[in-house]
């Protein structure tokens, strides 16, 4: 009885060391998460394998497992850059983003868990300035803006191309100009308008009048033929034929007015 209490204690001390154990040496990898692996008494960073992926491992106690989020994240970012005339412009923008997978143990190793503040921002950020003092004013406020959002994501890729950083998009959300200029350039694409409805305003009604001009020559020109082909001879015929026509009326009487051959009759109804 007395050697049971001296059997139990190491029992129970062994008990508690395979459970400290057990829990320095289980990793769970939530959903969209993928494990970097160090070994403390190894090279350091594992990178010449894949990440650990979701679910439970078991590694050395030891060792260590930094967990990286690997889905599509999102940076919201509030600028302020100069224009190419030197007026300070802000743009809200946001970025789309994911650590590579194949390549998290390099991420990890060259940049760390912090690798947004450490190249996607300063990316970002730089790409933007360059963007944006290509331009004027007014060509961000009007017609500007899905190129400016382009050029940003193309140069921002290409700056992190090799910082193991995938860049999906770069979305500008909002181009804010001074009140001063914004009111400037907002009277001056209403001038613009209005000079576009005159102009066009005149050009309608030089068609309408050209129209109207050709209608009237037209005519005119109808009646010059029409009176050129009519001959005194044809008259006479013409004159010839509505009498007889009247003449074939039961309540009409004929005058002859003028002699010989060139007397005409006139035919007068009675009613």
């Amino acid at each position: 009885m007395e050697k049971l209490p001296k059997i139990g204690v190491p029992i129970i001390i062994g008990v508690i060391l395979l459970f400290v154990i057990i829990t320095k040496s289980a990793v769970t990898i939530d959903s969209g998460e993928a494990g970097v692996l160090f070994e403390t008494f190894g090279d350091g960073v594992v990178t010449d394998e894949p990440p650990m992926g979701e679910g439970f491992h078991l590694v050395a106690p030891w060792n260590k497992v930094f967990v990286y989020e690997v889905r599509q994240q999102e940076l919201f970012e509030k600028m302020k850059v100069l224009s190419s005339n030197g007026l300070e412009i802000q743009i809200d923008a946001s970025a789309w983003y994911e650590p590579v997978y194949n390549e998290l143990g390099n991420l990890h190793q060259s940049l760390g868990q912090d690798y947004l503040q450490r190249v996607i921002q300063p990316a970002i950020r730089s790409a933007a300035r360059s963007v944006v003092g290509r331009y004027t004013p007014e060509q961000l406020y009007s017609s500007k803006r899905d190129a400016i959002q382009d050029e940003i994501f193309a140069e921002t890729k290409k700056i992190l191309s090799k910082q193991y950083v995938q860049l999906n998009e770069v979305l500008v959300r909002d181009v804010t100009l001074p009140n001063t200029i914004k009111e400037a350039i907002e009277r001056k694409l209403r001038q613009e308008q209005e000079s576009l409805e005159y102009e066009f305003r005149l050009v309608t009604a030089s068609k309408e009048a050209e129209k109207v001009r050709i209608e009237a020559q037209g005519k005119a020109d109808a009646n010059k033929i029409l009176s050129a082909s009519l001959t005194d001879k044809i008259l006479q015929d013409k004159g010839i034929d509505a009498t007889i026509k009247l003449s074939q009326s039961s309540n009409s009487k004929v005058v002859v007015i003028g002699s010989g051959d060139s007397g005409l009759p006139l035919i007068l109804g009675n009613n």
